[in-house]
């Protein structure tokens, strides 16, 4: 579904991605985690060409994402892709933020995508939020719905750039569970996140990025087993002994 080939990415003289080269296949679910810094967040922003990249591939359901010839905004279209900070349009209703991209892109009709988003709604379960705007909205809530916006589009895949890192604790697990959800029912993901609980739990694969190389692409049982460097174990550490 999705294939990285030696990608590497350089932001003027400073290089960010070194090299870095995986694939997803569909259904599956991969855990990217690091340290801060180390190009989790670029490298899945340039699987759905937020991002340019200068050297190596990536594909997507066999487009390539790279090619001068993509049509990128009807790929990015097909890829969900939920931010850090929500990215809400603040001057709308919760039900016209997730109802527009559909109208807009997809071509739906107005009342066809407001009966999606009601679905969505009651799915991350917000469905009496739905006339309230994103400031009416806890943290926890506003990602639910960028979650539900990002599913309107039928998306083939969905990328999570630290979904969770601007929440309050007590919010974390509101998101998370919906995420589990959704992994559980099949959707191919790739969840930038520090939460190991997570991975733990439904990732099929954990990446571990350091300085802008994967230093480690394994099985969860792996990864949280015996990881193979050095980098990964003294991460895991600091990370799993709280």
């Amino acid at each position: 579904m999705i294939e990285l080939q030696n990608v590497s990415k350089w932001y003027g003289e400073f290089k960010v991605l070194t090299d870095c080269s995986t694939s997803v296949d569909k259904g599956d679910v991969v855990v990217i985690c690091g340290p801060s810094g180390s190009g989790k967040s670029t490298l899945i922003k340039c699987v759905n060409g937020l991002e340019p990249f200068q050297e190596g591939t990536i594909t997507v359901d066999g487009i390539s994402v790279g090619d001068k010839g993509t049509d990128l905004p009807k790929l990015r279209s097909r890829i969900g892709m939920v931010f850090q900070n929500f990215e809400l349009f603040p001057h709308m209703t919760v039900l016209q933020n997730i109802a527009i991209a559909q109208v807009k892109v997809l071509g739906r009709d107005q009342a066809a995508a407001e009966e999606r988003g009601l679905q969505l709604l009651e799915r991350v379960g917000l469905t009496e939020h739905a006339q309230k705007h994103p400031a009416q909205l806890s943290g926890g809530q506003q990602q639910r719905v960028a979650i539900a916006r990002a599913l309107a589009m039928d998306p083939i895949a969905m990328l999570f750039d630290e979904p969770t890192s601007a929440l309050d604790p007590e919010m974390i697990n509101e998101v998370l569970d919906v995420m589990v959800e959704l992994a559980q029912e099949g959707m191919t993901m790739m969840v930038v996140t520090h939460e190991m609980g997570f991975a733990r739990k439904v990732a099929d694969r954990v990446i571990f990025m350091d300085e802008g190389a994967i230093v480690e692409d394994a099985t969860k049982e792996d990864f949280f087993g015996t990881p193979r460097s050095d980098r990964a174990q003294l991460f895991l550490s600091k990370i799993l002994h709280h």
